[in-house]
């Protein structure tokens, strides 16, 4: 976590990636920083996909994604993050996961915010190469993709709210393009 201080070890606050930058609200748009949780990378073994899934079943209620596909139950989210590999936000992941798939705390790599509102789409469209029509990305479609000039994750968590996921060290950049693109889809309309 990184940390902010008044000069003693002891003295250390963790901030978040948007720290002091959100709420933004422009129209009908917000974007918001999603509460801080737990993000594990999930990579199965060889030849343990299945076990793995049936794992992550029974002890979060999630079966590993298939490609370009999340679920969320009760605080936790599986997002399919690349081939071989998903991310498990929300909960610490069992540990009886382990013995099938290797995982890595990623808990303070990523700012992951929720941008929502009727033009969000008109937003996103401005910023990465993705077809986000409803009868194509889908609630529970998820994707890697560029977002500017960003590498990001994507996935439709609502009817009109998407969850971004980009490095924590371009939080700022991600707000920045995510404020001009909502300023000129509010002018449009």
């Amino acid at each position: 976590m990184i940390v902010k201080g008044g000069g003693r070890v002891t003295d250390l606050t963790a901030i978040s990636p948007c720290e002091g930058l959100l709420p933004l609200v422009i129209g009908d748009l917000t974007v918001t920083e999603q509460p801080f949780a737990a993000i594990t990378s999930i990579s199965p073994y060889k030849s343990r996909e299945k076990d793995l899934s049936a794992a992550l079943k029974a002890a979060h209620g999630l079966a590993f994604p298939a490609p370009g596909r999340s679920s969320a139950k009760a605080g936790a989210r599986a997002i399919w993050f690349s081939q071989g590999q998903a991310l498990l936000i929300g909960p610490d992941p069992d540990t009886g996961l382990g013995e099938l798939a290797a995982l890595t705390d990623q808990s303070d790599a990523w700012a992951v915010v929720r941008l929502e509102g009727g033009g969000a789409v008109d937003v996103l469209a401005r910023l990465m190469p993705l077809d986000l029509r409803p009868a194509v990305f889908k609630r529970g479609h998820t994707a890697r993709t560029e977002l500017a000039h960003m590498l990001a994750s994507l996935t439709k968590v609502g009817d009109k709210s998407f969850q971004i996921m980009v490095f924590r060290s371009m939080a700022r950049s991600l707000l920045h393009d995510l404020k001009t693109a909502m300023e000129a889809v509010a002018v449009r309309g």
